[in-house]
């Protein structure tokens, strides 16, 4: 679903420079404007002012391996980046770039007006957005943003909207897609749910990032990320299965998968990993670890709503099986290994032509 046009860009973030005033300040404020023509259309002009570089302060919560990429656009863009991570380490390239170290989410809101967060699990995304003594929320002022980025549950992403309206500040659920080198190369699917007017505004950030769609109300854009993730899930089983298929057939699987690129098998699953299987290049781009809990989420959703999607259970039980063998913190290419196990088959050797 593309996002409304019809809503005005609106700034929905009070200029970091503009201090807080009482209501008696305030009103003192107002009059003054309001006998100068010139001071009223320059307040009118400065209040339609898109989120840019000069007047948004940032902060990222979460800094592993897609994190710290989407934060370094950021960055380079000329925003002002306050960082937390509870590992400092997995900031450090960031803290070299420019940004601002803070020791909690509390803090680092204070520094804010859009807080992001990329963290592992949806108990991580309560810890650093809701806790009351050390959350973003707790310290994030009136009018801020929470943009969260994690894969998560809806029914979190519809609590989290519902606490910052309460106390007068804005949340967007924004999942992505892509992988590592996706957020690498800037050319992410952000699944956005939210207030459609919040998410027009947000538009230059997400836009350093990748392509930003509006996906809905709060939790629509967790939907949208767990429906992504099932077309994923049986895509890579059945680009695992297809390449064993070749090897056994005696191909070239190298070859094969070159072949099938440019036909209808192709994906961006076959782009991204056909050539790490490989290279027995399991580096994580998107953990084994992650996914399963994607997927774990997905079944919750799919019994909940009565859905039955037999593939999805399949791809969750071979991930699985990844993790019982101590294979969580490899990327999701991985999953070669637990159909070279069903076979007793190993493909190293299978081809030497890249994809």
């Amino acid at each position: 679903m593309p996002m409304p046009s019809s809503l005005p860009l609106t700034k929905l973030l009070r200029s970091p420079s503009r201090p807080s005033c009482s209501s008696s300040s305030a009103l003192s404020l107002l009059l003054r404007r309001a006998m100068s023509s010139d001071a009223t259309a320059a307040a009118a002009a400065s209040a339609s002012d898109p989120i840019a570089p000069s007047n948004t302060r940032v902060g990222w919560i979460g800094t592993g391996v897609m994190g710290r990429s989407m934060c370094g656009h950021l960055i380079r863009a000329g925003y002002t980046v306050t960082v937390f991570n509870r590992t400092v380490s997995k900031a450090q390239p960031l803290l070299d770039m420019g940004a601002r170290l803070a020791d909690s989410p509390r803090s680092l809101a204070t520094l804010s007006d859009v807080v992001f967060s990329i963290v592992g699990y949806p108990s991580d995304v309560r810890s650093v957005l809701l806790d009351p003594s050390s959350g973003a929320l707790a310290s994030l002022r009136p009018g801020g943003v929470l943009v969260d980025m994690t894969t998560s549950d809806p029914s979190l992403a519809e609590e989290i909207s519902a606490a910052a309206s309460a106390k007068g500040c804005h949340a967007v659920d924004a999942p992505v897609s892509g992988g590592d080198r996706g957020a690498r190369n800037a050319a992410l699917a952000i699944f956005a749910g939210g207030d459609p007017a919040t998410v027009r505004g947000l538009e230059p950030l997400f836009s350093v990032m990748g392509k930003v769609n509006y996906m809905g109300g709060p939790g629509k854009g967790q939907f949208a990320k767990l429906g992504n993730q099932v077309t994923i899930a049986s895509t890579m089983v059945g680009l695992v299965e297809g390449m064993v298929y070749a090897y056994k057939a005696g191909l070239d699987v190298g070859l094969f998968v070159s072949a099938i690129s440019t036909g209808a098998a192709g994906s961006k699953s076959l782009d991204l990993y056909g050539n790490r299987i490989l290279q027995r290049d399991f580096e994580a781009g998107f953990y084994v670890n992650h996914f399963v809990k994607d997927l774990g989420i997905c079944l919750k959703e799919c019994e909940r709503m009565g859905l039955a999607l037999p593939g999805l259970a399949l791809a969750q039980q071979l991930y699985l099986s990844l993790k019982a063998h101590g294979e969580g913190n490899l990327g999701t290419q991985a999953l070669i290994l637990a159909l070279e196990r069903l076979n007793n088959v190993k493909l190293e050797n299978a081809g030497s032509s890249n994809v």
